[in-house]
């Protein structure tokens, strides 16, 4: 099979002998004049979890607000539920049918207490008065059902992003759902709490309850998925049992590639003699980072590796200024940098593209041009300050077709845009100010793989002009395939580094044994 190649793969025979809890049969939508989902077909059945999987924009978000209640589906379609056809005209219809739905982005009210959230828009009442005691009440139950750390009456704002998480799937509970839909519920989750959100997930499954599970993490799929199903562009492509499930066919069946197309690193190796662009020496916050030194050479990519909290973000922002510094220098170019807040860095030639785009670094009520343009704006103002739409517009312009974001113009609105092509905006906002020091963080979070591959094309082009690029990632083969050598954090300190050589390559495992050992080891 090619790589171009399409993979079309059917259901195994038998597999709808049992009569499923969800059967959405034909089902099509279009807007205006583009057509979002064409004649997919998807079953899920009790005690099943089936996996969701395709790029964004590929008709998942579609297909589950169709069965929601939030979309109307064209006609010829149907929907059936333990067999029974059904028509689901709102959301209120699919809550009442046993349909939950889970989002990426929670909806918690942070002031109130978790019990409030649990009944919110369905309060219980006592002689028209809400009753906050029979909410807390109820709420008990479900809490102890998740082994949730934390009480009813406790205020979500006072949660961890895991623990609003399990307030989320308690007051998807209270509903007594038949299925659950869960989107990217593991985002911005560590290992730990991904592993004990699984445990919760296989225990909802052990209750005959339908999991539909959304997710671009093929370890998360082949870890828990009984059934896994691909979308792309708006069309079922085939479903895999889970023993038919393998990294290089999901690939291919989402994407149309092979899966060793993505990580390809086409700028060679800078020799040990280039210049170093990023120096840091003795770098800390007088807390956690303590005395962190290395360098990033012109047209070197870097990996940053590391456990979940062992200090790779911490690390970064200190450099970025976002953080204060206890001690340490910057040079770039050779020059010492005082480097104290963001703008002084951005001055000196280092960006930072956060780990949350969202929170902390789109602006997702504005448009395209206007995120692009903001970190530029003294170059684009006319006399008096007033700014210079036309030179704003070619901005939006050429950012848009060399990075390949996927828009009608510039005046799209950010938040209405995909995770790949929001990443890709913030990426262009840096790449305006000419940077030569880059410090991504998590630059592929949250995107599918096909975006990933032309973030990993970005990176490769940065570094064949020269610029010096450190990568933070917590998926390593993501660090091996992309990275010229891998610095490896534990505890607040770099305890390692792993160099590729032609004949000893970077591997997961020789990173893995620095993470993890009680010694600071050199691998080459």
């Amino acid at each position: 099979m090619t790589a171009t190649q399409d993979v079309s793969i059917q259901l195994p025979a038998g597999v709808d002998d049992v009569v499923p809890e969800l059967a959405m049969r034909n089902i099509g939508k279009s807007f205006a004049n583009i057509r979002a989902l064409s004649d997919v077909s998807f079953s899920v059945r009790g005690g099943e979890i089936h996996a969701l999987m395709g790029e964004n924009g590929a008709g998942k978000s579609t297909l589950m607000k169709i069965l929601s209640g939030a979309y109307r589906a064209d006609p010829g379609g149907e929907i059936r539920l333990r067999g029974e056809l059904v028509a689901i005209d709102g959301p209120l219809a699919g809550r009442q049918h046993g349909i939950a739905v889970i989002y990426q982005e929670l909806s918690l009210a942070p002031n109130l207490s978790v019990a409030e959230n649990i009944f919110l828009g369905e309060e219980k009442k006592r002689f028209g008065f809400i009753d906050r005691k029979a909410m807390e009440a109820a709420a008990k139950p479900l809490l102890a059902r998740l082994d949730a750390p934390f009480a009813v009456s406790d205020r979500v704002a006072q949660l961890s992003i895991a623990e609003r998480q399990l307030v989320e799937i308690a007051r998807a509970l209270a509903g007594h759902p038949r299925i659950l839909v869960m989107d990217e519920p593991t985002t911005s989750l560590s290992s730990r709490e991904a592993t004990r959100l699984f445990a919760i997930i296989r225990q909802l499954k052990s209750e005959g309850i339908a999991i539909v599970y959304i997710s671009h993490r093929m370890a998360e799929v082949y870890e828990l998925a009984d059934r896994v199903s691909v979308l792309r562009d708006g069309t079922l492509i085939g479903t895999l049992k889970k023993e038919e499930i393998t990294a290089p066919t999901l690939v291919r069946m989402m994407v149309g590639r092979e899966l060793s197309s993505f990580y390809t690193k086409e700028h060679r190796h800078p020799s040990a003699d280039r210049k170093a662009v990023l120096e840091v020496e003795n770098i800390g916050d007088g807390k956690f980072i303590k005395d962190c030194s290395f360098s990033v050479r012109a047209g070197e990519v870097v990996g940053l590796a590391g456990l979940v909290g062992s200090g790779r973000t911490e690390l970064a922002r200190l450099i970025y200024g976002a953080d204060l510094k206890a001690g340490g220098r910057i040079l770039v170019d050779g020059k010492e940098c005082r480097i104290d807040t963001p703008l002084q860095a951005i001055k000196s030639g280092v960006v930072y593209l956060t780990e949350d785009r969202k929170a902390l670094g789109l602006f997702l009520d504005m448009t395209i041009r206007e995120n692009i343009a903001v970190s530029v704006l003294d170059e684009d103002a006319l006399p008096g300050g007033i700014l210079n739409l036309k030179a704003a517009r070619e901005r939006a312009a050429a950012a848009i077709k060399s990075l390949g974001i996927r828009t009608l113009n510039g005046s799209v609105i950010v938040g209405s845009l995909s995770g790949g092509n929001q990443q890709k905006v913030l990426l262009s906002r840096l790449l305006e100010t000419k940077p030569r020091v880059l410090l991504l963080d998590e630059p592929t979070r949250g995107i599918d793989v096909g975006a990933k591959s032309q973030i990993y094309q970005i990176i490769d082009a940065l570094a064949r002009n020269g610029a010096a690029v450190l990568v933070i990632s917590s998926e390593l083969p993501e660090i091996v395939g992309i990275s010229d050598r891998v610095l490896v954090m534990r505890d607040g300190h770099i305890v390692g580094e792993v160099e590729g050589q032609p004949d000893a390559p970077i591997t997961q495992e020789k990173i893995m044994d620095i993470a993890t050992s009680t010694a600071a080891i050199r691998a080459a």
